[in-house]
């Protein structure tokens, strides 16, 4: 038996084997232990304004074990989430906190950098919980520096978000989770989620596609989602689509806006002063001293029917300020009242070639290239407070399109998939249950059907080891793990199953016979058949490559890596054990 096993441990095809199982426990990084990772930062936060230098979104596509992991909040451990929630919740505006964190550098997990940052919450906002009923409602106070008046509006917030969330993802900015325990990337049926496939309304070139990309990154951006995948694929029929992951939350407003083609436009008459995007506009002001509800602006305007407005400001370019002083040089100056005076064209703004609101033009800005303008618009609603929350969604969107620009074309939204995280962990239990139970149902019938544990042993070594190294290379190209990829894994395995009968077969009954031929010929017949299985599955994965609009490909790829692994490593590997054990039988 000691030869055997020494013959096993210098034969080459298991040293590959051992090699590559060896890397893929590298490169997935199981840990254990409890901690909180960041898992984004919004925009214009407290957090993104840290000291000594801010807090930055973590790379969507990066490895999750890199990600930040908070150690402390001034000194004090966190090792949970509920932790990390009880003590943000405990500081005031302006209280200032700091915070340490560690993110891992390489592969290598012992390799970190610690950062320590210091976070001050937002002076102009304020998060009070109102009820936690069907509806949660929060309160927003702002202090007004422009009226001098503290401001507090009602609205409400997604039932996906908890409470907690509410409170520190708005008065800090952090978006954290529970800390990854490998580098195994989750897709949305697993980590939760929404997924939105958009697709143009006409065809587009590659750099308008590569355009429209970029344009979907930077609205999420500004919008403040973090952790979000988009990225372009085709159907069988060479149309392009557009696919944008989500992960941790249903984001309405975020899918309504990337439908939105987002064309701005200012226009004097026929003539277009200013147009969304950074050539026109340098700054859209966000802040609560520059943007929020007019004081004194809602009022009900019929039994059911009640309007607020917004109002913001912009920066425009010093080419945009010369192009509407061009055109309002030759604009009249018209009276209204005794103390007012007005251009005898007012300034409209379309979005998507709707108009959206028309403002009166001061008589002390004809010729004049003013490079501050106050952008103002309606929110209506059954009641005060609904226009009022319509009127703060309907700001939000317009500055975001202001920032971002136009899409080349219009999107169309033609699927949307939203996963609960907790259906997602539902998934992965069951799918864990379901393989245990599948590989204990395969050694027990291969131990009935062999009566060896010569066979079973190395068999039940071989599927574990197949699994393992499918999973290190997901981990090393950052695929993500979901439904369709666990599927994927589950038929690797039965064809590895399958193919590790048809080697079993051929070496007991050429050792039963006591033929005098080698080991490759002894094997010959088996991986003939091996093969031409091999090719013709992969041959068969190419189209779900690119059916239902690459939703697919996950599956199609787990496939086709899974049985090339198990064809050129564990395959071969456990043909080599068998015939080393037999031999010696």
């Amino acid at each position: 038996m000691k030869e055997s096993l020494r013959n096993i441990v210098r034969n080459r095809k298991v040293i590959v084997l051992v090699a590559f199982i060896v890397l893929s426990i590298i490169f997935i990084q199981p840990t254990t232990g409890d901690g909180v990772a960041i898992r984004g930062v919004t925009r214009d936060s407290a957090a993104a304004e840290a000291t000594p230098f801010p807090i930055t979104p973590p790379d969507a596509q990066g490895y999750p074990r890199a990600r930040q992991i908070i150690e402390s909040i001034n000194g004090v451990p966190v090792n949970s989430v509920e932790e990390y929630y009880d003590q943000v919740r405990q500081f005031g505006i302006n209280e200032t906190f700091t915070l340490t964190t560690k993110k891992a550098k390489t592969f290598i997990p012992f390799i970190k950098e610690t950062q320590t940052y210091f976070i001050t919450p937002k002076p102009e906002l304020k998060i009070t919980i109102l009820n936690e009923t069907e509806t949660v409602y929060v309160n927003e106070t702002f202090f007004d520096e422009a009226t001098n008046e503290t401001v507090t509006v009602e609205r409400p917030v997604s039932r996906n978000k908890t409470i907690e969330e509410i409170i520190g993802v708005e008065n800090i900015g952090l978006v954290v989770y529970d800390k990854p325990k490998n580098n195994i990337r989750q897709g949305l049926d697993l980590a939760g989620g929404t997924r939105v496939m958009l697709e143009p309304e006409e065809e587009v070139s590659p750099a308008d596609l590569d355009l429209i990309l970029n344009n979907i990154e930077r609205r999420l951006d500004v919008f403040g989602v973090s952790d979000v995948t988009v990225r372009t694929t085709t159907d069988l029929f060479g149309n392009n689509f557009i696919s944008v992951e989500i992960a941790g939350a249903d984001e309405q407003e975020v899918q309504e806006l990337l439908a939105r083609e987002g064309k701005f436009e200012a226009k004097i008459g026929d003539e277009v002063v200013f147009r969304g995007g950074d050539r026109d506009i340098l700054v859209v002001h966000r802040t609560a001293d520059r943007a929020g509800i007019e004081p004194g602006s809602c009022g009900q305007v019929s039994a059911d029917e009640w309007v607020c407005r917004f109002r913001f400001s912009i920066t425009l370019s010093r080419e945009a300020a010369e192009r509407q002083a061009r055109i309002t040089d030759r604009l009249d100056v018209v009276s209204v009242g005794l103390q007012q005076s007005y251009l005898s064209e007012n300034l409209t703004l379309h979005l998507d070639d709707v108009l959206v609101d028309e403002l009166r033009i001061s008589a002390d800005l004809k010729g004049r290239p003013a490079t501050e303008i106050q952008i103002t618009g309606t929110g209506s609603g059954n009641t005060r407070q609904a226009a009022t929350n319509d009127a703060l969604a309907s700001m939000r969107e317009l500055q975001t399109l202001l920032v971002t620009g136009s899409l080349p074309v219009a999107l169309n939204i033609v699927k949307t998939d939203t996963i609960s995280p907790v259906l997602g962990a539902g998934f992965i239990r069951n799918a864990l249950l379901a393989g245990l139970v599948a590989a204990i149902t395969v050694i027990i019938i291969i131990g009935i059907r062999y009566k060896e544990w010569r066979v079973s042993i190395p068999m039940s070594i071989a599927m574990l080891s197949e699994v393992t190294i499918i999973l290190g290379f997901a981990s090393f190209i950052g695929w993500n793990i979901d439904m369709a990829a666990i599927a994927a894994i589950i038929i690797t395995i039965g064809s590895g199953v399958d193919h590790q009968i048809l080697i079993a077969d051929e070496t007991l009954s050429k050792k039963r016979k006591r033929e005098p031929l080698t080991w490759a010929e002894k094997l010959k017949r088996a991986f003939f058949i091996i093969m031409a299985a091999y090719f013709t599955l992969v041959v068969a994965m190419i189209p779900l490559w690119f059916a239902g609009a690459g939703l697919l490909k996950g599956f199609a790829l787990t496939t086709i890596v899974g049985l090339t692994i198990g064809v050129l490593i564990t395959r071969p590997a456990y043909a080599a054990i068998l015939e080393i054990l037999v031999e010696k039988r």
